[in-house]
Parts: C-alpha cells; structure tokens; sequence
C-alpha cells in the first residue's frame, strides 16, 4: 500500500525522487509508475500496474461509446504517462501536467492505499484541510448512526 505524506523539491528538469517505500510497490511490476491527472481532484494520480489494470477494467465494463466510458478513456487513457525511474530512483513530470497543476518547486506526494497523489504544496494544505473536515463531520454521522442502531432508536 502507498502511505504516508512526503514533501519532495522538483529540480530545473521536473525530477523528483520517489520515495523509497513508493518504489518498492512497484518494483518487478513495471519500470516506474503510471501518472495522469486526477479525476477527482486539482492533482496528479498515480500508482503501479495494477492501479492502471483497475482503472482498465473499469472503463471496459462499460459499453463501446458510453459517455462515461468515453469520459474516462479521455481522462484516464488520454492522460497517463509512464514514468520511469532513472539509476537515483526520480521521476521526470510531463511539462503539460506540471503546468496543468502549477507544480513548479515544492510538490507534496501522498499516499492514498491502493495510488497516490501529486499535489502542489499550498493546494494540498488547503485539500488536506478540507478533507479533515469531511472526515470529522462524517465519522461523527456514523457513531451517530451506531448509536442510535444499537440502542433502536431509529426504530
């Protein structure tokens, strides 16, 4: 699984070393990690083969000419880049993605379980913070709702 928080310095080439446990999930499976940009948020998404093969499987469920299959090949097919490791274990960010999401100097990789995250440093803070307060206000609705399961008071 990819976990933990990691605040890595892009240099002049967009390179930045991946952290050591992120290249460890993916050793013998592929030459690096896949990357594109995040459907869900103002970042970059990435992660092994396997995150790719899901993504894959997701989108050839879903019929030939489907809008959401078609959104999603755009989206996930159309903006994926491989990017390998060079001999220090960096990878080099596509120009087009570091412009997409202004990830210039300092960018924030997060890891996410199954993939995980490129942020720009001052985007995820605010993304973080907000997530933070997703998370508090829907673990409080579900103690609310054990609570009120185990005591029958729903009934």
């Amino acid at each position: 699984m990819f976990l933990s928080t990691f605040e890595k310095q892009l240099d002049a080439k967009r390179r930045f070393v991946v952290p050591q446990e992120f290249r460890a999930l993916v050793a013998g499976t592929s030459d690096g990690v896949f990357c594109f940009p995040s459907i869900a948020s103002d970042c970059l998404e990435g992660g092994g083969k396997p995150l790719f093969d899901r993504y894959l499987g997701l989108i050839e469920e879903l019929d030939f000419g489907d809008p959401l299959r078609t959104a999603l090949e755009t989206s996930v097919l159309g903006g994926v880049s491989n990017l390998g490791f060079d001999p220090a274990g960096r990878v080099t960010l596509p120009e087009n993605l570091c412009d997409m999401f202004g990830l210039t100097d300092w960018v924030v990789i997060v890891g996410l379980g199954d993939r995980f995250q490129i942020w720009q440093r001052d985007a995820f803070q605010t993304h973080r913070a907000a997530q933070r307060d997703i998370a508090r206000e829907g673990l409080a609705q579900l103690r609310s709702a054990q609570r009120a399961a185990r005591t029958g008071a729903g009934q």
